[in-house]
């Protein structure tokens, strides 16, 4: 399981998501260019030192994430998070080699990721309101596809506190 990241436009966002994807054991690809600049300096105060046990790769562009992912075998699916599809994610059977791609805050994703995707998913949200702060989507969506796909890693034992 991966998350991915397309053109992520505010660094505090992208700083959660990657604390949360160091905290699960789950790989980052971000698809540049991004709102901000993607350094470590910039993404430290979300992720705090959680960043440095994030597993980040950069692409330049879709195209190098796309060459990138059609270079794996077995290609892995893109999974869109996108307003404008029909299925739920709690109604999508992930894989565990699925990659879960969000949109840009400001504007989602243009017509030619939404093209590439092999499937797109929603979260169902309440009338009348127009979406989830991306950090909250990219924890519902890989908390299900982990669950699904029984990914959560597996913690330590707890070892018992001496009296």
């Amino acid at each position: 399981m991966r998350l991915a990241l397309y053109q992520p436009d505010i660094p505090q966002n992208t700083g959660t998501i990657l604390r949360l994807a160091a905290c699960l054991g789950v790989p980052v690809e971000i698809i540049l260019p991004a709102g901000f600049d993607v350094t470590d300096r910039n993404l430290k105060r979300a992720g705090l030192d959680y960043l440095d046990r994030a597993q980040v790769t950069r692409h330049d562009d879709f195209a190098a994430f796309e060459a990138w992912r059609r270079s794996q075998s077995p290609v892995p699916r893109l999974i869109l998070s996108t307003t404008h599809a029909t299925a739920t994610h709690v109604e999508t059977a992930f894989r565990a080699d699925d990659i879960i791609m969000l949109g840009r805050e400001s504007a989602g994703a243009p017509p030619h990721v939404h093209a590439a995707a092999d499937v797109r998913v929603k979260i169902p949200l309440v009338e009348g309101v127009r979406s989830l702060n991306i950090a909250v989507a990219a924890g519902m969506l890989l908390g299900e596809a982990l669950r699904q796909t029984n990914g959560f890693p597996v913690p330590p034992p707890i070892r018992p506190t001496p009296t």
